[in-house]
């Protein structure tokens, strides 16, 4: 494709990856970074295995579509994630977004959503949610889908925001002041960083205006499944319960309340 009919709205696409040599899948992100205007970050997270060979061959024949960080040690998916869509922002991506490296949402439904957020340009925050729906095919433990339905409950109580799935791995933004001031601190929340975020972007600072409900929006994904090798597990959603609770009080605090 000519680099002159890249859309303006410029897709960066943050990918964490820890471990994930045997996981990533070099063909469909290959699809991905040829798809019309969108770019990928892979944060390779201090991985201990092959994963930075595998990125390397990744995206050296892709240029500047594809490119790779690599983070001096581990420091957790919700560091990889921050520090790539800082750098993402630092590069001047009008819209920017994160996924999962086992593409449990799938190529075609990360393009659905970057066409339904150009298209909406109200929109500041486009959540993915797994739904299961009639005619969609979402596939989830059952375990892991009803914890997570009492999850998403409980955070949206916090967040004061009906929103049904904020643990989905793939999230779009606009690029605005109001990303960059929730971006500026490290994530207190290891295993709810995306409540944490959607969270300082819904309650603001006592210098930056909260968003408005209306600028979130949630798309129920058409195609979402499980993949073998998942590092979440059910007991770990205990874990981010008790979080959610001192989510609570870090938000209020930075309200200045």
């Amino acid at each position: 494709m000519n680099e002159r009919s890249t859309p303006s709205e410029l897709l960066t696409l943050v990918i964490p990856c820890y471990n994930e040599e045997k996981r990533l899948d070099p063909a469909e992100f290959r699809r991905l970074a040829q798809a019309e205007g969108v770019r990928l970050l892979f944060v390779n997270d201090g991985s201990t295995d092959g994963t930075e060979g595998v990125l390397q061959a990744l995206c050296e024949p892709l240029g500047q579509r594809a490119r790779f960080q690599t983070l001096a040690q581990n420091s957790g998916k919700a560091e990889a994630v921050r520090q790539g869509l800082l750098s993402a922002l630092q590069a001047g991506a009008p819209l920017v977004g994160y996924l999962d490296a086992d593409l449990s949402t799938p190529v075609d439904e990360i393009l659905r959503l970057a066409a339904i957020l150009r298209a909406r340009p109200e929109v500041q925050v486009l959540l993915a949610s797994r739904v299961r729906l009639l005619g969609n095919s979402v596939d989830r433990q059952p375990m892991r889908h009803y914890l997570g339905r009492i999850f998403a409950t409980a955070a949206s109580l916090v967040l004061d925001i009906a929103i049904y799935d904020t643990q989905c791995g793939a999230k779009l933004f606009r690029a605005t002041q109001a990303l960059r001031v929730a971006l500026a601190e490290p994530f207190g929340s290891r295993w709810v960083f995306d409540v944490e975020l959607l969270g300082r972007l819904a309650a603001g600072t006592p210098s930056q205006p909260p968003l408005a409900a209306s600028a979130f929006a949630e798309v129920p994904l058409q195609v979402w499944h499980d993949v073998a090798g998942s590092k979440l597990k059910a007991h770990h959603m205990l874990r981010a319960a008790a979080e959610l609770a001192q989510i609570r009080g870090r938000l209020a605090k930075r309200q200045g309340r």
